[in-house]
């Protein structure tokens, strides 16, 4: 059957990209090997934040007694927690078929894979299309670690199919992935150890937030050992070494969080002439490729790794096929860690900025001069920063540890778009009391 647009995979980019492009009166097939969602749905983003929210509650009712809360006998229910995750990605996977059979996508079940002229094979049968968008995703990529394939090694995919906590849990990897789980097997009570590679946890924040990060969950009970390089993994026990020397941890559940890898193999892409390798499919700022007709969004790409870019990636796509001109903006891409304290950043780290050659002031507060957050955080550290240009006073970056930060990050992001200044962002009104006023507080501290 011949579509005007055909996407593969129905992840955050996918099925996105199919409602709009239908929605603009494109005939349009999408196709899925697993569950409409994607990873993000089924095996990342949605489950492991409805678990960690779980676990948030349980820890703010043990920790109670300062609200007044008293509670005996609290006990947290790990099935009873899975039976929720389960019911969430349910009714979100029912909204986007929802949203499919509403704006007439055709989905397709199955294998697909690409031939030349821009046309697509599933469950053997051929579909032709004007455009294709590829956004297979991502999938834990696996290190070369002796005994990674032990029993009780587990990825990010496989940690959240377990319904039952473990004795003790060893993180591989001090990432974003990892400190996610770090904080929510801790803040239930399990010890949780991670190994990291880097001098410190999330390499990629600004350094003040992830050491705030870092010191709030090793107070739940994490222990992290940083430069340090994991050697082996044994039936009980990983093996590990830095500057100290050798040394062992014990545990009965491992789960290696050491990044993603592209999805690139089986789909015939070396039959096309595309540009694209391990690290991803190589696209431009509007998402094409150098294949015309076949573009791609998403972690296939290997750009941002998360699922609101992949979103935008294919907004951006669509737009373009439909004539509007459009471009990815990858420097205003804001990025939350969902632990507890939450992170979020956007733009640039004072780092980055001098690197670029700007000069640049930076002002930063401590998240407990907010009445609200002190009101509701008694016990949490947070922290907010931000970074200007010094000569125009031109905000440049936000950086934030502390609880609320998820919902706030998009107001920095705005202010980023439209390029405001640090005079036109002391004119917006905040309402009070709310921890948002704290981006406005700021800027009393930029040097």
């Amino acid at each position: 059957m011949k579509y005007d647009f055909a996407v593969i995979g129905a992840g955050p980019a996918g099925y996105v990209a199919a409602k709009k492009a239908a929605a603009a009166g494109l005939k349009t097939l999408l196709v899925e090997k697993k569950k409409l969602g994607g990873v993000c749905l089924n095996e990342g983003c949605v489950p492991s934040k409805t678990l960690l929210q779980a676990a948030k509650t349980y820890h703010h009712a043990k920790h109670g007694s300062i609200f007044g809360v008293e509670v005996e006998g609290l006990s947290f229910d790990f099935p009873k927690a899975h039976a929720h995750k389960n019911q969430v990605m349910d009714r979100m996977r029912d909204g986007i078929a929802g949203l499919m059979k509403k704006y007439k996508v055709e989905v397709i079940e199955g294998d697909a894979r690409l031939l030349p002229g821009l046309k697509i094979s599933v469950n053997g049968e051929t579909h032709e299309a004007d455009n294709v968008l590829l956004c297979t995703g991502s999938s834990p990529a696996k290190p070369p670690i002796p005994g990674i394939d032990s029993e009780q090694v587990v990825d990010s995919t496989g940690i959240l199919n377990r319904e039952n906590l473990p004795d003790r849990l060893i993180i591989v990897g001090g990432g974003v992935i990892g400190c996610e789980f770090a904080c929510m097997y801790a803040s239930v009570g399990v010890p949780v150890t991670v190994l990291e590679a880097m001098s410190e946890i999330c390499p990629n924040l600004d350094k003040d937030v992830a050491a705030v990060l870092r010191e709030e969950l090793t107070g739940k009970g994490v222990e992290f050992k940083l430069n340090t390089t994991v050697e082996s993994i044994e039936p009980n026990s990983v093996k590990y070494a830095n500057s100290e020397g050798s040394g062992s941890v014990d545990g009965d559940l491992v789960l290696v969080a050491t990044g993603r890898k592209p999805n690139v193999s089986d789909l015939g892409l070396e039959d096309l002439g595309l540009d694209f390798d391990a690290r991803g499919v190589r696209v431009n700022d509007k998402g094409a490729t150098n294949v015309p007709g076949l573009w791609a969004a998403g972690d296939v790409t290997g750009q941002a790794w998360l699922a609101h870019s992949a979103s935008r990636m294919a907004e951006v796509v669509v737009n373009n096929l439909n004539g509007r001109v459009d471009h990815m903006r990858f420097d205003k891409m804001p990025a939350v860690v969902y632990t507890s304290p939450e992170v979020a950043v956007v733009g640039l780290t004072k780092e980055e900025a001098e690197a670029k050659g700007l000069k640049v002031k930076v002002g930063r507060i401590p998240m407990k001069i907010n009445a609200r957050y002190l009101a509701e955080n008694p016990d949490e550290a947070g922290l907010c920063k931000v970074v200007l240009e010094a000569e125009t006073r031109r905000l440049l970056g936000v950086h934030m540890v502390g609880g609320a930060c998820s919902e706030m990050i998009f107001g920095a992001t705005a202010m980023l778009e439209t390029e405001l200044r640090e005079d036109e962002i002391e004119e917006i009104v905040f309402p009070h009391p709310t921890t948002s006023e704290i981006m406005k507080d700021v800027f009393m501290a930029v040097r």
